[in-house]
């Protein structure tokens, strides 16, 4: 190997699979849900997809969701699998409630406090707080796989506001609009300790729900998907 070659590291930011959620519950980072079985086909397919890549190094969010996910990724490469706090889902008020598009929650006056600023935003982790671990965790499994290929299994929002603060976009965005589907893999490759490039693929996009893929129109009680 070169040393420009071994200058060269990548880091997959890998969403997590499809989640067993038959209520439509903003689960956020409430502990007990699990993949389905969708969502273990999900992963199973990524970790087919990553089975020749030079991946020395596979971590994941402390949820269920998450390390099942990447647990396939890593029992294919023989690696332990890592666990890193920062990766978790962000913070947000709703959770345990059903907050999806139709159900009439924005028309709650409980709820108004929490949505009066949605640059920051008012109901939940700062946008700015999640670049700042996502980018910690990003540079710790970019440390750990130096020349080589590291898998960081994470959720949607935090994984699309870091993706948006290294492509120099603004944070506060339209949930809908998000390019992160289940199971994605958001590509970060770095020379040296500078991220040069950001890469995006579906490898199980064919699993995927139409209503759940990047840009689809939202339908009614489709909370299940939302904030995952």
């Amino acid at each position: 190997m070169s040393s420009s070659e071994k200058d060269i590291t990548v880091v997959h930011l890998m969403r997590h699979g499809e989640v067993h959620n038959p209520e439509g519950v903003l689960y956020g980072r409430r502990p007990g849900y699990h993949l389905s079985d969708l969502g273990r086909e999900m992963a199973d397919r990524v970790a087919e997809h990553l089975a020749g890549r030079d991946i020395t190094h596979v971590v994941a969010s402390p949820l269920e969701r998450a390390q099942e996910t990447a647990t396939p990724i890593a029992k294919a490469h023989g690696l332990d699998l890592a666990t890193d706090e920062r990766l978790i889902e962000a913070e947000n008020v709703f959770e345990g409630k059903t907050f999806g598009v139709g159900d009439g929650a924005l028309r709650k006056p409980a709820n108004w406090k929490y949505l009066t600023n949605p640059f920051r935003p008012s109901w939940g982790e700062p946008y700015i707080e999640q670049v700042v671990r996502m980018m910690g965790a990003l540079n710790a499994a970019r440390d750990a796989a130096r020349g080589h290929e590291a898998v960081c299994v994470s959720h949607q929002l935090p994984i699309w506001i870091v993706r948006s603060f290294v492509e120099r976009r603004r944070l506060w965005h339209d949930p809908r609009k998000r390019q992160c589907t289940l199971a994605s893999l958001t590509t970060f490759t770095y020379r040296g300790d500078k991220i040069v490039s950001v890469g995006y693929s579906e490898p199980a996009r064919d699993l995927v729900p139409a209503h759940l893929l990047a840009g689809a129109k939202p339908v009614k009680g489709g909370s299940k998907a939302f904030g995952a």
